[in-house]
């Protein structure tokens, strides 16, 4: 009788072993089967932080690339105001620049993607786009100018584009306010191209654009072109962020004071302008 008892209880407590075997040995095929390390939740959340210190050391922002002198490609780079004033902030806050181009009538929705950090190509500040991405304090100012071919007479004011053709660029406020003038609007990815078009009999009467950016193309292509009138209305251009990145744009907004009182801001400005195109801020 004893002995019964006695093998009995050596049987559960050799189940007892097998069982607790398994168990360990299950626990450590699931370690294994990851990275070959078991990773504490403290060792995971330094790696995640060590990560995002990394991507905190990029400061990626777009433009459309199309938009002479401000931005666009020259001998394969992007180079412009805009691209230099970009590179300026990434310095300021301690940060590598890295522009990219996006095409400008998804520029905002790529924004919000999280595609890059912000926006640095000429956009102007509107309650429209505001209530897409938080901007930061305006960078400079221009007016929207109305340009015709040097031979056309006919069109001296804002009053004589009533009805024309005229050419403008994609998602621009200049697409905006010519339609308050005519039904005639053609859109065009690049100023430039606008602005050659004056010259295509028949194509287009006037092209509205940025006074500083058609005087450019003017003189850097030899166009028969010219502004008439005085400009429609002037905008301030900002650097928009994603809406809620708060401190990305304190930053931003610091690193532009920075510039702007160091003399890096006048310097650039001089060299694509031969001017300093903050003074009227």
């Amino acid at each position: 009788m004893f002995q019964r008892k006695y093998w009995g209880l050596a049987c559960v407590l050799l189940l007892s072993v097998v069982v607790i075997a398994c168990g360990s040995a299950d626990s450590e095929s699931g370690a294994a089967g990851g990275s070959g390390a078991e990773v504490t939740g403290e060792e995971s959340a330094d790696q995640e932080t060590e990560g995002a210190v990394e991507n905190d050391k990029v400061f990626t922002f777009a433009m459309s690339g199309l938009y002479p002198p401000f931005n666009y490609q020259e001998g394969g780079e992007l180079v412009g105001f805009d691209v230099e004033i970009g590179q300026a902030l990434a310095e300021k806050m301690g940060m590598e620049a890295e522009p990219v181009t996006n095409p400008w009538q998804t520029i905002l929705a790529a924004l919000n993607s999280g595609k890059f950090d912000a926006i640095i190509g000429s956009m102007a500040i509107t309650e429209e786009r505001e209530k897409e991405a938080d901007f930061s304090n305006p960078y400079y100012e221009s007016g929207a100018q109305i340009f015709v071919a040097e031979d056309n007479d006919a069109i001296q004011s804002e009053e004589d584009i009533t009805g024309k053709k005229i050419g403008v660029v994609v998602s621009s406020t200049f697409e905006e306010v010519a339609k308050e003038y005519t039904d005639h609007v053609d859109t065009y990815d690049s100023d430039v191209t606008a602005l050659q078009d004056l010259l295509v009999k028949g194509r287009l009467d006037a092209v509205i654009t940025d006074e500083l950016v058609g005087k450019h193309a003017i003189h850097a292509n030899g166009l028969d072109i010219k502004p008439v009138g005085d400009p429609l209305y002037v905008d301030q251009m900002g650097i928009p962020v994603q809406k809620g990145n708060e401190e990305l744009l304190e930053k931003i907004n610091k690193a532009l004071e920075e510039i702007m009182n160091d003399g890096t801001y006048a310097e650039i400005s001089e060299k694509y302008f031969g001017e300093d195109i903050s003074k009227d801020l």
